[in-house]
């Protein structure tokens, strides 16, 4: 057996030296303790590039039929009160959703930026749809108790077969909205003067609004804006009713808190989180943004998947004349369209072979040049101290 081991003992690659025959010194202490402290802290790298998980990108062709996209939207509109302003969402498909309602709500701002009546988030166009709920939330209960609640008045006009009743000064814009009238004046209107509508304009004038919530739309190329006036559809013209906020200018800044297309998954950038577009000066201008949005699908280790987008974005800007007409709308208009290609993003648990493969490396890596660099110091010292004590003999 002891033959064996002499024999096998002849391929030892780490042939030891006695310990009478070893010199231990302070620079080889030094580089020893520096050499150790460099193997721990890429050590302590690689190990957390290790536990961090790996993310493959595909690209596919969208095959996907018939689904909604869900936009979701946080915009701060300091200069334009919510009493001015209407979102409307347009497809190439032909549908239209003319200022939306549901899933989308405004908050009211002072000129400050602070909001009014924070804990009640107001939803666009009023919650009273007929005439026992308008009775109910009227504040004046002197009104409240002259009301009829199964009346129905006047649409001067406007009425149609669905809508044959106006009873807010709400329904009546409605209705001329309907029918594609301009609502200029409201003071022949008795819904809108027991209502004082025009001296609510007049009050929130100098207000901001804080619109946010969720649309949900056709996953094709289409627009979404927000913009003042009721709008309306007259001879396949998209039209804005401006008249009753007569020839004043629409200061359309603006702060995108928060728009997004689809659920969030980690890694998520969207390009116009906390973009700002505030002009201090008076003056009218409208806001495009060209966007373009890559369905995404995210698969997480555990097995779950999220189907989202993300988005790229082009921005332009041009300011409005007092006048309008030809020279365009103030607002914000986003204008998107769906890329073909689906991006699949794949979490993946990192290769411990790999990870073990780089420790290895780094240990031997690092002994090896720290030993070149102990013997370079030690024998360059060592020949030093040879040149002085030659120079003190001489």
């Amino acid at each position: 057996m002891s033959d064996l081991a002499r024999k096998l003992s002849q391929f030892d690659a780490y042939p030891k030296t006695m310990e009478d025959f070893r010199t231990k010194t302070f620079s080889g202490a030094a580089v020893s303790i520096c050499a150790g402290a460099l193997m721990l802290v890429l050590f302590a790298s690689e190990l957390q590039y290790f536990m961090s998980t790996e993310v493959t990108p595909e690209l596919f062709v969208d095959t996907s039929r018939n689904e909604k996209l869900r936009i979701n939207l946080d915009i701060v509109f300091p200069k334009m009160p919510c009493a001015y302003l209407s979102i409307d969402v347009m497809d190439i498909s032909g549908e239209q959703q003319l200022d939306v309602e549901h899933n989308l709500y405004k908050r009211r701002l002072t000129a400050d930026g602070q909001e009014i009546d924070e804990e009640k988030h107001h939803e666009l166009g009023g919650t009273a749809t007929n005439a026992s709920e308008l009775v109910a939330e009227s504040k004046d209960t002197e009104v409240a108790e002259k009301l009829d609640p199964d009346r129905c008045e006047s649409c001067y006009g406007a009425e149609t077969k669905e809508h044959p009743c106006c009873n807010t000064c709400e329904s009546v814009r409605e209705a001329y909205r309907i029918k594609g009238w301009a609502f200029d004046n409201a003071e022949g209107i008795v819904q809108c003067t027991r209502e004082g509508w025009k001296d609510s304009l007049k009050e929130q004038a100098d207000e901001g609004c804080n619109m946010y919530g969720f649309l949900l739309v056709n996953k094709v190329a289409g627009n979404f804006h927000f913009a003042p006036g009721k709008s309306f559809q007259q001879h396949s013209i998209h039209i804005h009713d401006l008249q009753p906020f007569g020839k004043r200018n629409f200061n359309m800044s603006h702060i995108v808190k928060r728009l997004s297309f689809g659920n969030e998954y980690p890694g998520l950038v969207n390009p116009l989180d906390d973009h700002h577009e505030v002009v201090p000066e008076e003056g009218s201008a409208m806001y495009q943004y060209f966007l373009k949005i890559v369905p995404t699908r995210y698969r997480k280790k555990n097995g779950q998947t999220i189907s989202t987008n993300q988005y790229s974005v082009t921005r332009h800007q041009r300011k409005i004349n007092q006048g309008f007409g030809d020279s365009g709308l103030p607002g914000a208009f986003f204008m998107f369209e769906i890329s073909p290609i689906l991006v699949s993003l794949t979490e993946t648990n990192r290769s411990f072979m790999h990870f073990l493969t780089s420790v290895c490396a780094i240990i031997g890596g690092i002994f090896t040049v720290a030993g070149m660099l102990d013997s370079v110091i030690y024998h360059s010292l060592k020949s030093m101290a040879k040149k002085n004590e030659l120079g003190k003999l001489g």
